[in-house]
């Protein structure tokens, strides 16, 4: 486990994560106190990886629930496989008989059946799903609660029962504690607001779109090799973009995708003619593109307009 809040930053960064000292910070309190995190923040700005880099990092095993409008107990939790108890049953049916043999009373039958309980009614017909998994795991693993805001009220409040104590109740055997209790991170897109009782449980991170420079170094990290000067002006003109009123604002994940396919097409500018081309991996609705392609034309014609500054006057191409 972590030593310090250095330490997790350290860890982080060998998995390719950039996080400040806030972010390390709230990791480190979550490990240490073995509090859920509720990571919060707009789609696509690493809340996800967070889990991800956390297992890593740590060596441990990634267990996901991913959340949905419907989610319930039954699929976040276990499935009981009643073909297959009812197959072990009819393939056993010469031996109950043999059991059954000697009993001289409905009684004393019923007695032999029950001290056989365990062969009908036992884990192996358990089908674990991501929280009995996380739960009944030999080695402390992290469970990613991903995308919990999309999930109703009543599975809301079932989590917090599973989240206070790491115990569940299966009907058919009985009460099933941790072994390990898990590291766990819940993920939020504040598509509506999470109930009081569960920010109670959890610690609070909230993860915004990152500033210029830190978005500079996630792009020199992601995409090693790209233009120094095209990596500033992307993300000079994708800062100005994020402000604009768009349907979907364009996260991190998307301003990668867009400086992955510039370089891929050997833009050096972004006076080229293929940028408006590709600004379709950076929004994604046709009337966000329309404004993004305004904002363009508007960022070009302020640098051109800058003492010093001078188009570039040879177009790049293709390979």
């Amino acid at each position: 486990m972590f030593q310090s809040v250095d330490q997790v930053i350290a860890g982080f960064g060998a998995q390719n994560y950039i996080c400040n000292k806030n972010l390390a910070t709230v990791v480190y309190l979550g490990v240490c106190l073995q509090k859920p995190i509720l990571v919060e923040g707009p789609a696509g700005v690493g809340k996800t990886e967070l889990g991800k880099v956390l297992a890593g990092s740590l060596g441990l095993e990634l267990i996901r629930l991913q959340c949905y409008e419907g989610l319930d107990e039954a699929k976040a939790l276990y499935e009981w496989e009643y073909a297959k108890q009812l197959l072990y049953t009819q393939i056993l049916k010469d031996k109950i008989g043999e059991v059954l043999q000697e009993a001289k009373t409905l009684q004393q039958a019923v007695d032999r059946i029950a001290s056989q309980d365990g062969v009908f009614f036992s884990d192996r017909f358990l089908l674990p799903r991501p929280l009995l998994r996380a739960i009944l795991s030999d080695k402390r693993s992290v469970l990613l609660i991903d995308e919990v805001d999309k999930s109703d009220a009543e599975f809301e409040a079932f989590l917090l029962e599973v989240l206070s104590d790491f115990q569940i109740s299966v009907p058919e055997i009985g009460t099933l504690k941790a072994k390990h209790i898990p590291l766990v991170v819940l993920t939020s897109n504040s598509s509506r607001e999470m109930s009081d009782a569960l920010k109670r449980r959890c610690l609070h991170l909230h993860i915004d779109f990152p500033d210029a420079q830190r978005e500079a170094e996630i792009v020199n990290l992601k995409v090693p090799g790209i233009d120094h000067e095209l990596t500033q002006n992307v993300i000079q003109l994708i800062q100005r973009i994020r402000k604009l009123d768009l349907k979907k604002t364009p996260s991190i994940s998307e301003t990668l995708d867009w400086v992955k396919a510039l370089t891929l097409l050997n833009v050096r500018s972004l006076d080229d003619e293929l940028v408006n081309a590709t600004l379709s991996t950076l929004v994604k609705y046709e009337a966000d593109i329309r404004r993004a392609q305004q904002e363009l034309q508007s960022y070009l014609a302020e640098r051109r307009a800058i003492p010093g500054v001078k188009p570039q006057d040879d177009k790049d191409h293709l390979h």
